[in-house]
């Protein structure tokens, strides 16, 4: 079982990943674990029928919200990133294979079908489009290598987590747990 050793008070901290990676589970319980308010950056950054927020106005969101002394924030969103990456004491990385990604997805498709996820605004249905099958499916190829430069470029900075299976990030959860219990 491979251990991660956290040592430092957590107060900021930033989960990140491909679709159907468990972004949200993962934040969602390190937040619960570490008495931290909880951020879906999804949540935010769509309005009712998938209206997207615009660029500049989404900056001066993620500002704001990065700005506040404690949270745990899941997502994407790779405009923001860097700013959401300085701040952050650790980055949990969820880098598990595109296939298990997808699978995630087409469960979590059947589960919600015509209703929004509970991390999700109300009026945004869960839906599953090519564009977003292919997104998953390429994440390894076109972004994961330049995510793993900026954790690499972290590292002393920020604790820094890359969890590649179900079983680590259940494994890191369970001493995360045992760590605050």
């Amino acid at each position: 079982m491979a251990r991660w050793v956290v040592s430092v008070a957590l107060e900021r901290v930033l989960v990140i990943g491909s679709g159907g990676s468990g972004k949200s589970t993962v934040a969602a319980e390190l937040a619960d674990v570490l008495g931290l308010p909880l951020i879906h950056l999804d949540a935010l950054y769509w309005s009712a029928g998938w209206v997207a927020t615009p660029p500049d106005e989404w900056r001066r969101r993620v500002e704001e919200l990065i700005a506040q002394p404690r949270w745990v924030m899941d997502g994407n969103y790779g405009g923001t990133l860097d700013l959401r990456l300085a701040r952050s004491d650790m980055v949990v990385f969820l880098d598990l294979p595109r296939v298990v990604c997808l699978w995630r997805v087409l469960k979590r498709q059947l589960r919600f079908r015509g209703r929004s996820r509970p991390d999700m605004p109300p009026g945004c249905p869960e839906r599953l489009s090519w564009e977003f099958i292919t997104w998953i499916w390429t994440y390894p190829i076109r972004r994961r290598g330049a995510i793993l430069a900026k954790l690499n470029a972290l590292r002393g900075s920020a604790r820094v987590v890359v969890l590649s299976s179900a079983r680590e990030a259940r494994d890191f959860l369970a001493q995360m747990r045992a760590r605050a219990g």
